[in-house]
């Protein structure tokens, strides 16, 4: 069978679908349309081809949109492919349409919400409007988190049979091994890995990281991950005042996350936040926002805390709470997050329920 890959990073499906890819590539072909920022090579050499193509990621701008939709149709007719899977939100809606209206069979991958569905209003209505539209004909429909599961069905946008939920990627347990937890208690070293962007909640960790530091905490933050907004100068001055270590994008996150204390992820929303995975699967305790996406990560008081989204304080008193903790209590937890990833967030057991889903799909196709 030859299956067309829709995604909008190249990195980002290597990171967190490789496996599942090269399970795909046992006994199909898997031609990958995608920009190029990264990884590409490692995806060929999985035995995937590649396409590339340009994105904008987060711009809403109907020429470069409608640019988009006719380039996947050229593609599409051109590679002729028995089954597309989509990702992210551009490539589920454009690619759905193409598939809906060229009668091509797909699936749909909601990653994640994004922007548009924070608020409502007219954005929120169109972008709803249009998956409603895209994703008619969708085979199946994997969800990350049951709240976006949930709010697709309400607005009926998608058949609750049509659904699937996953434990989100999944974790790989052996590349994100369990890392011996560093003893020394003279200062807490926190880690944040992400998009530098406001709803990664960085304004509240940056807040909460000034307010500890003014009340006698003895703490560090080292910053993994690239600019989406403009964060430059205020990061330069936390750099100066001595607390904040700005590392930008880092193909291998595993040395920052084996020398923290904790990892902080005050997220407003995901899907399923793989860098809290990450993480526990490496040993560290986890202090991320008490919603769908990230708490499902928590064994909130055991192997991390939550905190409320959007509230500075509340993360501060999270932050707060686990600098007071013995290093021994903090290696505990790293310990129980562990286990948690094992027993929930193995990506061997998402990859199976991903393709056990799609050969029933398959089989009730050929009824």
């Amino acid at each position: 069978m030859r299956i067309l890959v829709l995604a909008n990073s190249s990195m980002g499906l290597y990171s967190f679908r490789n496996e599942l890819l090269s399970t795909l590539l046992i006994n199909n072909e898997v031609i990958i349309v995608t920009p190029d920022n990264g990884s590409l090579d490692k995806l060929m050499k999985l035995g995937c081809k590649t396409i590339i193509i340009n994105i904008d990621r987060r711009g809403i701008n109907p020429k470069t949109d409608f640019s988009l939709l006719l380039n996947y149709r050229k593609i599409i007719k051109k590679v002729k492919p028995d089954l597309v899977i989509t990702y992210t939100i551009k490539p589920n809606i454009y690619g759905g349409l193409v598939c809906r209206f060229l009668n091509i069979p797909f699936v749909v991958n909601i990653t994640g919400l994004g922007t548009a569905f924070q608020k409502h209003g007219a954005l929120r209505t169109l972008v709803t409007t249009m998956y409603r539209v895209s994703m008619k004909k969708a085979k199946v429909v994997f969800f990350e988190n049951c709240e976006n599961q949930q709010v697709f069905i309400d607005e009926k946008i998608v058949l609750e049979y049509k659904t699937c939920l996953l434990n989100g990627a999944g974790v790989d347990l052996e590349h994100y091994s369990y890392q011996e937890y560093p003893m020394d208690t003279d200062e807490v070293r926190f880690l944040f890995v992400g998009r530098v962007m406001k709803e990664k909640g960085i304004n509240e960790l940056f807040r909460a990281m000034r307010m500890l530091r003014k009340t006698g905490v003895n703490c560090t933050l080292d910053v993994l991950g690239g600019y989406e907004e403009d964060y430059e100068d205020i990061i330069h001055r936390f750099e100066k005042e001595g607390w904040l270590h700005y590392h930008g994008n880092q193909e291998d996150v595993r040395p920052f996350i084996k020398n923290c204390h904790c990892f902080v992820l005050p997220s407003w929303h995901e899907g399923m936040a793989n860098t809290n995975l990450e993480c526990a699967s490496s040993g560290r305790p986890v202090i991320t926002t008490n919603i769908h996406g990230c708490l499902e990560a928590v064994i909130d008081g055991d192997s991390g805390f939550l905190c409320q989204k959007q509230d500075a304080k509340s993360l501060y008193r999270a932050m707060k709470r686990f600098a007071c903790l013995s290093a021994e209590k903090r290696r505990a937890m790293g310990v129980a997050g562990r286990k948690h990833m094992e027993d929930v967030f193995d990506k061997r057991a998402v990859v199976d329920n991903t393709i056990h889903r799609l050969n029933n799909n398959n089989n009730n196709n050929t009824k």
